[in-house]
This record gives C-alpha cells, sequence and structure tokens, in this order.
C-alpha cells in the first residue's frame, strides 16, 4: 500500500522555513538553504512563505513542501483567498496551509469554498485555527489537517508563553482531522509532548530558523541580567 503524507508526518517534524518582511534571511535562496538544512538534519517535511520560495523549495529539496502566503500583517492573512492558495498549488505545494478562523476573509470568500478549489486543483489543505470549534469546523469543511497555529495570535484564544496542548489533545480527541501541533513550540521536549497530547506531527519554525529573533532573545537575557558588559 502506498503511504499517504499522514503516513509520512506521522511523529516526524516538519520545520518552518520562513523569515519577516525586513528581515536579512529574508531571501529565496537563503530560505531553500533553510530547507535543505532541515532536510539534512531529519525533517519530514518545510513549511514555506510565498509562492516564489515554494517553487524553488520544491525544485531543491526532496521534501513535502508546505506552502502558506501571507499576505498582510492583521486579520486574516495567511493565505487568505482561493486565488493564493492556488497560485501555491501552481508553484508545487502539496499541501496548502490557510487561516481557517471564523474572522472574515478579505474578499469575503470562505475556508470550505478554498479546500474545494485546492483540492480540484490536486492538493490538501492545512487549517490554520486557533480554537477547538474553528479545527472542527474546519475538518467538517474538508482540511485534510488541523494546526494549533494560530492559538494566542486570535482574540479569544489562550495567551501563554509555550504551546496550547489543551487545544492540541482537544483537536486530536474530537476534530475529525490529523492534527498538526504549531506555534510556541521551543524546545525537544516541548515537541515530544505535543506528540503526547496526541499530534500527527509538529511544526518548529523560530527555535530552528530564525536568527535574528534568537539573538535577540540572548541580547534581552543578558541585559535582563544587569551585568555590565
Amino acid at each position: 500500500m502506498t503511504p499517504t503524507l499522514a503516513d509520512t508526518l506521522r511523529g516526524r517534524l516538519i520545520v518552518s522555513c520562513q523569515a519577516p518582511p525586513g528581515d536579512p534571511m529574508r531571501h529565496t535562496d537563503t530560505l531553500v538553504r533553510m530547507a535543505l538544512a532541515a532536510r539534512a538534519g531529519g525533517a519530514a517535511a518545510v513549511r514555506v512563505n510565498d509562492p516564489e520560495v515554494v517553487a524553488a523549495t520544491v525544485a531543491a529539496v526532496d521534501l513535502p513542501v508546505i506552502g502558506l502566503w501571507k499576505d498582510g500583517d492583521s486579520g486574516v492573512f495567511i493565505t487568505p483567498t482561493v486565488r493564493h492558495a492556488l497560485a501555491l498549488v501552481d508553484a508545487g505545494a502539496a499541501v496548502v496551509a490557510a487561516d481557517a478562523t471564523d474572522r472574515p476573509r478579505p474578499d469575503g470568500g470562505s475556508f470550505a469554498a478554498l479546500v474545494e478549489a485546492v483540492h480540484a486543483a490536486g492538493a490538501l489543505v492545512m487549517a490554520d485555527v486557533s480554537t477547538y470549534e474553528e479545527g472542527r469546523r474546519a475538518a467538517e469543511e474538508g482540511a485534510d489537517f488541523v494546526a494549533s497555529t494560530l492559538s494566542g495570535y486570535v482574540p479569544g484564544s489562550p495567551q501563554q508563553d509555550g504551546p496550547d496542548l489543551r487545544l492540541v489533545a482537544d483537536l486530536a480527541v474530537g476534530a475529525g482531522a490529523p492534527v498538526i501541533a504549531e506555534g510556541r513550540i521551543a524546545t525537544p521536549e516541548q515537541a515530544a509532548g505535543a506528540l503526547a497530547a496526541g499530534a500527527l506531527s509538529v511544526v518548529v519554525g523560530t527555535a530552528i530558523t530564525a536568527p535574528t529573533a534568537l539573538t535577540r532573545h540572548f541580547v534581552a537575557g543578558l541585559s535582563d541580567a544587569g551585568l555590565p558588559r
């Protein structure tokens, strides 16, 4: 029997290879090399932003690519429309990650319509959610995977420093689709905890692929220590 993508991801790590606007790492070749490094380290898949970077990663890295397209910086901006989603499929993404929260989409469309279009184009959909209710609804609307990505980043979801493992556990029991743990997973122990909570797979980004953010974290730690430098 041919293994499914869920089989490939089960119990393994997905590395988010992204950089924010203005960051020195935000360069297509740099992000592709990030993905190659993730592949060399044993990642099962990579999560990549922007059709150009998705296409370059698909061409260079022998791993499933989860594509998203961040357009804007507030509201629904992770793959907000069918147009964004189909551009990612055209670029070669095996999975399209999209905001599946209950907030209005900028074009007035629906998550269900996005799922239908992506499936018709031959790819899968990962629903980025912030609550259990959103995850269950996304699965009912056809999402192939449900991810805890947006917990803590949307009003009404828990505000906490670490990953929302309660949401992961609840989704694993009742969402009706395989669950991907994502969001503020900073250590191998937290990643293992997400699997123990019922996640199929775990996405880690900042703790692996964000040297600017990590440097700021260490600089802040030294400043907080109040010692002469």
